[in-house]
């Protein structure tokens, strides 16, 4: 525990017999509960964890899942409409089997998914867990040691002790960044970190391709879970889903961790344009859900105007460059046309997104 708060760490796994055992050892004594998700490995991983399962010597702290001896008062009926709807829910998550047979007093907790289901998808499995249990803090980290459980204290204290919602790890502010990190993977960071600071509104966020995290309880239950993107585009699709729900967040500086064993499984050119796609749609998503049906705010006709407007520009430039290529002379109304139009459109962008910056500031802390 941390300030009297429940500390669970969430690890998804996928063929990591030779690199979960340093995970679980180095994990630090703070921590309550070790969600192992192991998705569908090949290898030995899930006899690896019950191993340390079984031999376990660390104090037994019981967390009961906040399902049990529920008794209906003249006062919880709220609470116990959202209990049965998240009961509901459980049909929309990966399909699972724990294999404690005693997972209240475990600290090292083995979930199995029965198909495999991807990164994000083992993320959403050890958030479900943690929100059925009631945990007040769950970090994420990756099972391949690509992290320092050192700096797990910085990114849970934010939370624990100031009430922070979210809390993301930040390699690319290390001094070491540049140096450490694969160039490859440097560049395709900094771009989809760029995308996503348009998608999701957290303007100031930079690193958010890493799983370094931590989320507060209440934001776990402030959001939908369940339909968290299931691959490697997760940590994207979290800020989205949580700036919606007007969650407050911190980035702290950890340190960019390569050559310990780890077997990357992502395949950078694959991922940036799935994941692209999916900022694409996220930001309008966003617009919608936050600055529409939430609440209302000019940006969001500002945006949409500036699209519109952008788009109506398109025929007059192709008519511009085609007078050019072919020597053609078209006059001066198709020129006017496109520069209004697309004058206009930046103008209007650039205020929405000055808005948008002014909007969000309140939820970086």
């Amino acid at each position: 525990m941390l300030n009297n708060k429940t500390i669970a760490v969430v690890v998804p796994c996928y063929n990591e017999e030779s690199q979960i055992g340093m995970v679980i050892e180095s994990m630090p004594e703070f921590v309550d509960r070790i969600i192992i998700i192991n998705d569908c490995s090949k290898d030995n991983t899930a006899n690896v964890v019950m191993n340390y399962i079984q031999n376990d010597k660390s104090p037994k702290v019981e967390i009961k899942s906040k399902f049990t001896n529920i008794e209906q008062t003249k006062y919880n009926k709220a609470d116990l409409v959202i209990i049965n709807l998240q009961q509901k829910e459980n049909d929309y998550y990966p399909k699972t089997n724990v294999l404690n047979s005693s997972p209240e007093t475990d600290r090292i907790i083995l979930i199995n998914h029965l198909v495999n289901s991807g990164k994000g998808a083992g993320i959403v499995s050890g958030y479900k867990w943690a929100k059925d249990y009631n945990i007040d803090c769950i970090a994420s980290m990756d099972g391949d040691g690509q992290m320092d459980p050192g700096e797990l204290e910085s990114i849970c204290s934010p939370i624990v002790f100031e009430g922070i919602d979210y809390v993301k790890g930040n390699r690319l502010i290390h001094r070491s960044a540049w140096l450490v990190i694969p160039k490859v993977r440097y560049l395709g960071n900094s771009i989809l970190s760029m995308l996503t600071k348009v998608a999701s509104g957290y303007w100031h966020v930079s690193d958010t391709q890493t799983g370094y995290a931590a989320i507060s309880n209440s934001a776990l239950n402030a959001i939908r879970i369940y339909d968290i993107y299931s691959s490697y585009g997760y940590p994207n699709d979290m800020l989205v889903k949580l700036n919606i729900a007007f969650c407050t967040l911190r980035e702290v500086e950890i340190k960019p961790v390569y050559d310990v064993g780890e077997q990357s499984k992502m395949r950078i050119f694959n991922v940036i344009p799935r994941i692209s796609w999916l900022l694409f749609r996220s930001f309008f998503k966003r617009l919608w859900f936050k600055y529409l049906f939430r609440d209302f705010h000019p940006l969001f006709l500002l945006y949409h105007f500036a699209i519109a407007t952008g788009l109506l520009s398109i025929p007059y430039l192709f008519k511009i460059l085609n007078a050019f290529v072919f020597g053609l002379d078209i006059g001066y109304s198709p020129l006017l046309a496109f520069f209004f139009l697309f004058a206009t459109s930046f103008q209007s962008l650039l205020f929405a997104m000055w808005m948008d910056i002014q909007d969000n500031e309140r939820l970086y802390k």
